[in-house]
């Protein structure tokens, strides 16, 4: 493609996507290399890049260039370039990490032809593979989780009082608990998450908020001990890859739901029953142990 044929596309595609951050203050908008093959890759790309009334990606599948708009004050490049990459697809700033990559589906593997330092990278910031060597004038790996503690501690101290609310059989507290837990997972920075972390998120984040969310708006503390256990399943798996400053326990209860058990995560090791409360505060037992 020549110079005037790409300007052409990319003007075209900055005003298909126009409308949408129409009313955003604050826009920045560029254009960037995303490597990618199909429309699979599109649908990834642009919905690990897109965050509402913050940053939308338009990817072109035949020339490969994203003409990216975003709010300069509520995020950044880096970070919608890093979240890209994290889900598996190479770009002029960052590279996905090699386990990702092989993970993506036949359709899907590109051939990878961005390197760190590539004529075609921008301002050299690349993001290392795992078997590149680091270099100083290089940004840090995909792997390494920027500030990874505080960005995933919130979700867990409001979960903890979910738990806490659950365990006082007190329904209105809970649901006020789960809506903070709510925003709290809205405001999770997916860039700011390690590989590990991002690839378990992208799979629970719909059950958690939905879970969170129904919580919230019920009254009904039965109600609310069943969506609690389905959001425990979740909150487990991300505890499993998530670096904490405590340990975290995994507790069990044999008795709910008619014998079937059920589960949840807890800072404490004593046993406070969530599904039954004073009833049976002290029924079950610590399964596991995180972190």
């Amino acid at each position: 493609m020549n110079s005037i044929s790409r300007v052409l596309m990319v003007i075209s595609v900055l005003l298909s996507t126009a409308n949408s951050f129409a009313q955003i203050k604050n826009l920045t908008t560029e254009t960037i290399k995303i490597l990618g093959n199909c429309e699979t890759c599109k649908n990834a790309i642009e919905q690990a890049g897109n965050v509402k009334k913050t940053a939308q990606v338009d990817w072109n599948k035949d020339t490969q260039m994203a003409a990216i708009m975003y709010d300069n004050k509520k995020t950044t490049l880096n970070d919608i370039l890093k979240r890209i990459a994290l889900a598996g697809y190479d770009n002029e700033k960052f590279l996905a990490p090699d386990d990702v990559y092989a993970k993506l589906g036949d359709c899907c593997r590109y051939e990878r032809t961005l390197k760190p330092n590539d004529k075609n990278n921008v301002s050299g910031m690349s993001m290392k593979s795992e078997h590149h060597h680091h270099s100083d004038n290089m940004a840090p790996s995909v792997n390494e989780p920027t500030q990874n503690i505080s960005e995933l501690k919130a979700i867990f101290e409001h979960y903890f009082s979910l738990k806490d609310a659950l365990v006082k059989t007190d329904a209105d507290m809970a649901a006020a608990k789960a809506r903070d837990l709510s925003n709290a997972l809205k405001a999770v920075e997916m860039g700011k998450l390690s590989t590990e972390e991002h690839t378990v998120w992208m799979k629970i984040k719909k059950d958690l908020t939905a879970n969170a969310e129904g919580i919230s708006k019920s009254k009904n503390i039965s109600k609310q001990r069943e969506a609690f256990a389905l959001l425990s399943t979740g909150m487990y798996e991300l505890g499993k890859v998530s670096k904490q400053d405590a340990s975290i326990y995994y507790q069990h209860c044999p008795m709910y739901n008619n014998g079937k058990g059920a589960n949840w995560l807890s800072k404490e090791n004593t046993i406070k029953n969530p599904y039954y409360g004073s009833q049976m505060l002290t029924c079950g037992n610590t399964v596991e142990t995180l972190n």
